[in-house]
């Protein structure tokens, strides 16, 4: 019983975090504007970083950029960001990312993901749904890129590839498993 109890407090204190850190940034939430230059910023960035970037992003049916995804906790934690959709490099919708953890953290941490649809029917599940999350309605293989910035090609043939970044640069031991993604009305 007391295990019960204790376990419903967690549940409860990471939902009510969770709540605070979302609500806190759907409040001071970026323009269109804003977001779009963040997202060529972001792309930029990738395009210095990984050799193949613009003949990927090139290839794939969609791109989806999250320029700056916060994540922060004090036990339970929670991380939240605003991107955009674009294909053959237009942005044609806004979306967020939100996720919340029970853990040993302490802290904050801002990340880059970009996520890109290498099969049309990936891209058409994804937009189709009214909110999309990581390893229920579909797999992302998150890339690791080698000497020089070579990307693993074994990977390529994958329906969506994700990339993931910090301040510290291109990271692949990061998850995204349980990102939820939800289409902004923008």
């Amino acid at each position: 019983m007391i295990n019960s109890l204790l376990h419903r407090t967690i549940k409860v204190s990471c939902l009510i975090f969770f709540c605070v850190i979302v609500l806190s940034n759907t409040a001071h939430s970026d323009s269109p504007t804003v977001i779009d230059i963040k997202v060529s910023e972001a792309l930029n960035k990738f395009y210095s970083e990984v050799k193949s970037a613009k003949e990927l992003v090139k290839k794939a049916y969609g791109v989806l950029v999250f320029p700056s995804v916060i994540k922060a906790g004090f036990g339970i934690g929670g991380e939240y960001g605003e991107g955009a959709l674009r294909i053959k490099g237009k942005t044609v919708d806004y979306y967020s990312t939100a996720s919340a953890s029970i853990g040993f953290q302490f802290g904050a941490q801002s990340k880059t993901i970009i996520l890109l649809f290498m099969k049309q029917k990936a891209l058409s599940d994804f937009r189709k749904s009214g909110g999309w999350e990581v390893g229920v309605d579909g797999s992302i293989v998150l890339v690791k890129v080698g000497a020089g910035g070579s990307i693993e090609t074994t990977t390529l043939n994958q329906p969506i590839i994700g990339f993931v970044f910090t301040n510290k640069g291109l990271m692949y031991n990061l998850t995204l498993e349980g990102s939820k993604m939800t289409r902004l009305n923008k």
